[in-house]
């Protein structure tokens, strides 16, 4: 929840986003309960870009979380550094998918709690234990509306990135 918002609130240039209004046809794929204000979704995927120092550009993806769109996620991970999976905290088993796909694949990944109105629901801990998330991949608390934050989260991911990278020399 708020790949768009993260995306955006961060990249350097206009970010490409292909968010759609939601119609009938997610009835019975998106689940609105903790959400019900939700009135848009993204159909694609998200683009945008960071320079975390002169010599460090991220190229960012934002996409969809549902299953139907994976299909696409083994092209978005080739050469990538690492990933930011962006929990929602009324929803942490949506979460599930992605944390299994990152690991199924040795991609660094770093948790991110999105605790947007300042609010977060569970401590730091207790998602880690719920989500059995090993303790030495990073969970960070941010606001996907915030550019500070989501860039901490992004230094968050290159640090965990390159300590796994030597690692495993």
């Amino acid at each position: 929840m708020g790949k768009t918002t993260f995306v955006g609130s961060v990249s350097e240039i206009v970010p490409l986003t292909t968010e759609a209004v939601m119609t009938e046809a997610s009835a019975g794929h998106d689940d609105l309960s903790a959400t019900p204000n939700k009135t848009t979704t993204t159909v694609a995927m998200d683009f945008g870009r960071v320079s975390l120092d002169s010599d460090l550009i991220l190229y960012l993806f934002g996409t969809p979380g549902q299953h139907r769109f994976w299909f696409m996620w083994d092209d978005l991970v080739r050469g990538a550094i690492g990933a930011v999976v962006l929990v929602d905290t009324r929803r942490l088993a949506d979460c599930f998918g992605a944390i299994d796909f990152f690991e199924d694949r040795g991609l660094p990944y770093v948790v991110g709690l999105n605790a947007f109105d300042g609010m977060l629901q569970h401590r730091i801990d207790d998602v880690r234990e719920a989500m059995a998330i090993s303790p030495n991949v990073p969970i960070v608390t941010c606001d996907a509306r915030n550019r500070d934050s989501t860039k901490q989260t992004l230094i968050s991911l290159v640090e965990h990135a390159m300590t796994q990278r030597m690692a495993s020399r």
